[in-house]
């Protein structure tokens, strides 16, 4: 039994399967062949965070696999009332075959998975996101061809999004650029051990983005920072991801966004909605990836 809490859980070998697979049910689901290896099996989304495309591409996803999904909100659970999360955990993994949960302390999910007997799967954390890097990476892929070896730019916050792509950085063998201000810089215990190779920090946006084949940012604001944001405006000043911005990153470099985007903040209408963005495509991969990723969690390597 394998748990995916972050990027890390999982080598190059096993994200080039879900790559293949996620090929494969994407192919199917848009041609309209039915595909389900999961029937009878039940999926748990736990959920502390509110959510949009966490939970209609998990919902969605363990329906069109054959199976079915449960809600819990933590609020409308014991968990709210205090009981132990570990005694969460042994009840509901006797009772169905997967976890999702989307939380705040990433420590949650990790205690969650230690008592569980099912695999589990962040669907965001504080710290990390990794679904949605996974969905962004098979997205370049499928735009560009190989990953590896291409610059990325991250422009913005140093949050579970970039803390994500630092994972990805050495495991996927790009060169990923952070730039941040100051005050919201990456903790330094997220890029101990990855070379300068994969990963370098800049203090300007614009060097930063030069010559990057994939441009890519988060809100300033991250949901549980909501009364920072007049502070998170001013600190973020010149930060936004817009026209000007992506005519340093090379002509055909795309834009990425895991959404909610706030355009005329971290980036302009221009750029989300322009022809270099992939934000719509990159939305709908977090539904194939994570059919891909079930499927693996579930059933192991297949290849039908």
């Amino acid at each position: 039994m394998k748990h995916f809490l972050q990027l890390r859980d999982f080598g190059r070998d096993e994200f080039e399967h879900l790559f293949t697979r996620t090929r494969v049910i994407k192919e199917r689901f848009k041609n309209y062949v039915a595909y389900q290896p999961l029937i009878d099996r039940m999926l748990a989304m736990v959920f502390e965070k509110s959510s949009t495309r966490t939970r209609v591409s998990f919902e969605a996803g363990i329906y069109q696999l054959g199976g079915s999904s449960i809600v819990l909100n933590m609020g409308e659970t014991q968990l709210g009332r205090g009981e132990p999360i570990e005694d969460v955990a042994r009840v509901v993994s006797r009772m169905v075959d997967l976890v999702m949960i989307r939380t705040h302390d990433h420590t949650n999910i990790e205690r969650f998975a230690e008592h569980s007997r099912v695999p589990v799967i962040n669907g965001l954390t504080a710290d990390y996101h990794p679904c949605q890097v996974l969905a962004d990476a098979y997205t370049f892929i499928e735009h560009r061809g190989a990953i590896a070896g291409k610059t990325v730019a991250w422009v913005g916050d140093g949050n579970n999004m970039c803390n994500t792509w630092i994972q990805a950085a050495p495991i996927f063998g790009f060169k990923l650029n952070v730039c941040t201000p100051g005050a919201y810089a990456v903790e330094p215990s997220r890029s101990v051990g990855v070379a300068r190779e994969h990963l370098e920090f800049f203090t300007s946006p614009a060097q930063a983005v030069a010559g990057a084949d994939l441009v890519t940012t988060d809100v300033w604001t991250s949901m549980g920072f909501e009364e920072e944001e007049r502070a998170r405006r001013e600190a973020f000043r010149g930060f936004m991801v817009d026209a000007a911005m992506m005519r340093a990153a090379r002509p055909d470099a795309l834009f990425m966004h895991c959404l909610p985007a706030h355009r005329g903040e971290e980036v302009s209408a221009e750029v989300v909605d322009g022809p270099q963005s992939v934000v719509w495509e990159e939305a709908e991969n977090r539904l194939h990836v994570q059919k891909a990723l079930m499927e693996y969690l579930l059933l192991g390597k297949i290849d039908n």
